[in-house]
């Protein structure tokens, strides 16, 4: 492809994201954007207490995620990217809010800060959704044996999908391509990872027809 694409993979804890945009970046020569885990300084804590590490720890991914983009818009290299910036604000802060995990203060100081931000931002190209219920986004958290992870609650997750459910609904800011975690195992069988790759190209060859 001689035309710079912005893909971005979205879906909850757990879904399959950082493992499907290695495989992407691999297939199409593709920079990779993933979500820095290991270096966060914040999210050992916020998993331990929650209430009082996740303003810190939202504004950290906020702030990773706007860098992101400013190299995704900058680069020359067609790139995906590990979640979107989006999904910060409509689905794990709005969370936690909701959840009284993040007080009204911190919240309202969140949004101003991503509305800010927000006026600077471009939609990806292509948005990925990987839809996944609730035992396969626990099979796969277990499978990866993080320990911070140990302390994530079900009910937790299960609000996470309800807002991304949501907010796929109303999604119109690009295209948009939704793929069943449920039915699919793009890692150990060959034919869904092609199925997935022969999709994004039919799309992709559509931004540009």
């Amino acid at each position: 492809m001689n035309n710079s694409l912005h893909v971005a993979i979205c879906g909850n804890i757990g879904c399959g994201k950082t493992t499907l945009a290695a495989m992407l970046a691999k297939q199409f020569g593709w920079k990779a954007e993933m979500e820095s885990v290991e270096d966060n300084p914040y999210l050992e804590d916020f998993y331990e207490d929650m209430k009082r590490w996740s303003f810190h720890l939202q504004v950290y991914f906020l702030n990773s995620r706007f860098n992101q983009i400013k190299r995704i818009r900058e680069s020359e290299t067609s790139t995906i990217q590990d979640r979107t910036i989006y999904e910060d604000a409509f689905i794990f802060a709005s969370n936690l809010y909701e959840s009284k995990l993040m007080n009204e203060r911190d919240y309202r100081c969140y949004l101003t800060l991503f509305e800010s931000m927000i006026q600077h931002v471009q939609a990806p190209d292509l948005l990925i959704y990987l839809k996944a219920d609730i035992p396969k986004l626990v099979a796969q958290i277990e499978k990866r044996g993080r320990t911070y992870e140990e302390a994530i609650r079900i009910d937790y997750l299960k609000n996470l999908n309800k807002r991304y459910e949501s907010w796929i609904d109303g999604y119109q800011d690009s295209k948009l391509l939704i793929i069943d975690m449920n039915k699919t195992d793009f890692v150990n069988k060959p034919e869904d990872f092609s199925v997935i790759v022969n999709r994004i190209d039919v799309e992709v060859n559509g931004l540009f027809s």
